[in-house]
């Protein structure tokens, strides 16, 4: 640590070089701030709830800033004195806590003085969260570059984020991107009960997930397009899975739809989501095509509505993805047999194999 670094840290300052000297970082935004984006790792102790820090937004606009100030402190003074008496009392004096608010301000700043005075060496993040986010940012600029991708390429129902998966199992390093988006990246790709993540939120979860990968391994990660959702990719993320090399999985119609049935076995359940999520593929199929499927869907056939599917719409539309954003990768191929656990087992074992 520097002299500069040490006169920091005796006026309870940290920067974010020094994240990991902290035991804990406690983010005291809203509930609502965290939840958008955060510090990975870190707990959420706001100091103001959402209506709080609503409430006081709107008595420094409308009233005064000294009004608005007086009760900020009456609620920050009551909300740390909570933590404090529900989360904080059983550690010991050699606990070092990082605090973040928004900018490094009075949020922070409240909680790192009361520490302080406790005796804990509690500091607050030199800038705050907005320091974070544009790391973050500045970073996924230039980290993908650093790494040699592996793609993953093939036809809907080629299993290839269950490829992945077993890679990962085995050792590898895999980027999950519709893990991280909580979306399999398609019409029917949203999943159940599991609302996507904001944008914000997936980038910081691309860099975290990045930043711990070794650059002289390979990094496997499935073809996707700009957009998994409403999410999208990191330019220099998807520029960078443009120039790997690629490879291509192979898979039967029928092996395809047998494993989609598996794959997608919650929409069955749920025939009136299914319509649902069909019906937006209207303007692409048109009417008549759509009541078929819904006749099938009302049938219980779903072999056939499967197969339909991957023939009218999803191949298609596969051919178009990979000719627009993938047409100079190149490509090798893998040939599936029947994409049940122990296919998919041996196509992630030739992959690692082969990379």
């Amino acid at each position: 640590m520097g002299a500069a670094d040490s006169v920091r840290r005796r006026k309870g300052v940290a920067t974010l070089d020094e994240l990991g000297d902290f035991d804990t970082i406690i983010d005291v935004r809203s509930p609502a701030e965290f939840a958008d984006d955060h510090i990975p790792g870190a707990i959420s102790c706001p100091v103001l709830d959402d209506a709080q820090r609503a409430e006081i937004g709107t008595l420094y606009k409308q009233v005064s800033p000294f009004v608005a100030k007086k009760l900020g402190a009456a609620y920050i003074s009551a909300n740390i004195a909570s933590h404090l008496r529900e989360r904080f009392l059983d550690r010991d004096k050699g606990w070092r806590p990082l605090i973040v608010c928004w900018r490094g301000g009075m949020r922070s700043g409240a909680m790192t003085t009361v520490f302080r005075s406790i005796g804990w060496d509690a500091c607050q993040l030199d800038g705050g969260y907005k320091t974070f986010r544009s790391h973050v940012l500045d970073s996924l600029e230039t980290l993908p570059g650093r790494f040699r991708f592996q793609l993953i390429n093939g036809p809907t129902g080629s299993a290839k984020t269950r490829i992945l998966q077993a890679v990962a199992a085995r050792g590898g390093q895999v980027l999950d991107l519709e893990e991280l988006a909580c979306h399999k990246g398609s019409v029917l790709g949203r999943l159940p009960g599991q609302p996507q993540p904001s944008q914000k939120w997936f980038e910081t979860c691309i860099w975290h997930q990045l930043r711990a990968f070794d650059p002289a391994r390979p990094v496997f990660v499935e073809a996707e397009s700009r957009k998994i959702g409403k999410l999208r990719l990191p330019e220099a993320l998807f520029t960078a899975m443009q120039a790997a090399g690629a490879w291509q999985i192979e898979a039967g119609l029928a092996e395809r739809v047998a494993f989609l049935l598996r794959d997608y076995d919650y929409f069955t359940l749920d025939p009136a989501s299914l319509k649902q999520h069909l019906d937006t593929l209207r303007p692409l199929v048109g009417s008549e095509q759509l009541a078929c499927w819904h006749e099938q869907i009302d049938a219980q056939d779903f072999p056939a509505l499967t197969e339909s599917l991957l023939r009218l719409h999803y191949d298609p539309l596969y051919a178009r993805a990979r000719q627009r954003d993938y047409a100079v990768a190149p490509s090798r191929s893998l040939t599936a047999h029947t994409l049940d656990a122990g296919d998919i087992a041996r196509l992630a074992t030739l992959l690692m194999e082969s990379a």
